[in-house]
């Protein structure tokens, strides 16, 4: 069942998804070659500490980290390791944070050193991408409408989007119904209702949107090998519009 938030929840997310913003433009911020993406873990941890929030994903199905580093083919759920980023890695950073009873989630995808064209391509689309899915949250639209919006970009700017990863509710718990899908039928799907908050994640596949598992046992990577880029608001649906909380 759909959870409706009050706006005194909603003002409790938007405090924390603040937050959560501040500590994700710090860890891109950090991001060189060189550096290790436990670094970047240590970072995080440092940051919850900081700003006195919660880490959402550490210990969440047996998460062992608090933040998420997906490198190139990995599109999601990548955890931290000894891994030294390279020039031209295409890195996904993910995290949530719990603050006073409410979570938000949000991810950014950074290009790691020099600039590359056909990879900054990739990046931007998905980021254009969530932008895009984010303009059709209104009350009575449909959550059809949001996945077909991000599909039709992503496919006409010449990539694909991952079908069994998806978007979700989130509130007191970081995963909770609706399913946000990034492809679809407009007008399908449940109805957006004021006071519901979505976490809207694009994530976006150079080849095939097929998927298997990674090696560490918690990422998800792409099975052609093709590269992937991740973006994510958590965003909440109100009388006027959408607010984005992150």
């Amino acid at each position: 069942m759909i959870k409706i938030k009050t706006k005194e929840n909603v003002a409790i997310m938007k405090e924390g998804g603040e937050i959560l913003a501040k500590i994700l433009r710090k860890l891109a911020e950090e991001v060189k070659p060189g550096i290790t993406t436990n670094h970047l873990e240590k970072l995080a941890r440092e940051l919850v500490l900081y700003y006195g929030v919660k880490p959402s994903f550490l210990g969440y199905d047996g998460y062992p980290a608090a933040l998420c580093t997906s490198v190139n083919d990995e599109i999601v759920h990548g955890m931290p390791s000894d891994r030294v980023l390279k020039d031209g890695d295409v890195l996904k950073l993910d995290m949530g944070v719990l603050h006073k009873g409410f979570h938000t989630d949000s991810a950014v995808t950074v290009l790691v050193g020099n600039p590359d064209k056909e990879k900054q391509k990739l990046i931007n689309v998905t980021r254009e991408a969530l932008k895009i899915g984010i303009s059709k949250v209104k009350v009575g639209n449909a959550l059809g409408d949001i996945g077909s919006a991000i599909q039709k970009y992503v496919e006409k700017s010449g990539f694909n989007v991952v079908r069994d990863l998806v978007g979700h509710g989130i509130g007191k718990e970081l995963h909770e119904p609706p399913q946000v899908l990034n492809y679809g039928v407009p007008g399908e799907g449940e109805e957006l209702k004021e006071g519901m908050v979505i976490a809207i994640e694009p994530m976006v596949v150079t080849g095939d949107w097929r998927i298997k598992n990674g090696k560490d046992g918690f990422g998800f990577i792409t099975k052609d090998g093709g590269l992937a880029a991740h973006f994510e608001h958590t965003v909440a649906v109100t009388k006027s519009g959408s607010s984005v909380l992150t």
